[in-house]
């Protein structure tokens, strides 16, 4: 599967919202897949991405301040988050309700995504993931680097797989939990909502919402 696949894709450009390292991830992905960026909204003055130049051509404009986005702003427009921090990309997603219909998504051409599978909008999958048949990316799902989504898992609205990790077949993740770098579910685990689970973590049970674990087997 590629972008252009993907549901609410649009081709006259895509902003980022968001212009730190994890924009810079996506930014370089909707780049690599042909599409072009309309622009980017961050707050920082020393936006990541406002030095960086993609595929040879000038960084894209700096158009207004995060913090006062509107859904009215982005109605009509493609848009995804490209903010790393859960909380943060909450409070977006919830202000930009009434503009959920225009939510792209993006999928590095070195992804792999099975034709069987399920992409919400407003999802990521970046370069080396692996994305199997069954499985299903809610809305504003992150499945990061080089991470392995197995048959049939359910990754649930703003969830985020870091780089590296593994679910196997069946695992389901909460909306707003983090599966930290390097991390391992075992086939048919639940993950709750609001959960972390830590970096090199073998999670071999279900973990409650809001629950923290870290270790091997992960506590």
């Amino acid at each position: 599967m590629t972008a252009s696949d993907l549901p609410n894709h649009c081709d006259t450009g895509i902003y980022l919202l968001g212009g730190g390292g994890h924009a810079l991830v996506v930014a370089d992905s909707v780049s690599s897949a042909g599409h072009p960026i309309a622009g980017f909204y961050d707050d920082a003055d020393d936006s990541a991405i406002s030095t960086c130049s993609l595929s040879g051509q000038k960084p894209p404009a700096r158009l207004a301040d995060l913090a006062g986005l509107s859904a009215k702003t982005l109605a009509g427009k493609p848009w995804i988050i490209c903010l790393g921090g859960l909380a943060l990309r909450r409070d977006l997603i919830d202000r930009l309700y009434a503009a959920e219909e225009d939510a792209a998504s993006v999928v590095h051409p070195r992804a792999i995504v099975s034709k069987a599978a399920i992409v919400a909008g407003g999802v990521f999958v970046g370069p080396g993931a692996i994305v199997n048949p069954g499985a299903r990316l809610l809305d504003h799902a992150i499945i990061n680097s080089g991470a392995i989504i197995e048959h049939d898992c359910l990754i649930a609205e703003n969830a985020h797989i870091a780089p590296g990790a593994v679910l196997g077949g069946g695992v389901s993740v909460g909306n707003d939990t983090l599966i930290g770098l390097g991390a391992r579910v075992l086939p048919g685990v639940t993950i709750g909502r609001g959960c972390v689970v830590g970096a090199g973590a073998v999670v071999t049970k279900d973990v409650d919402d809001g629950e923290s674990v870290v270790g091997c087997p992960a506590r």
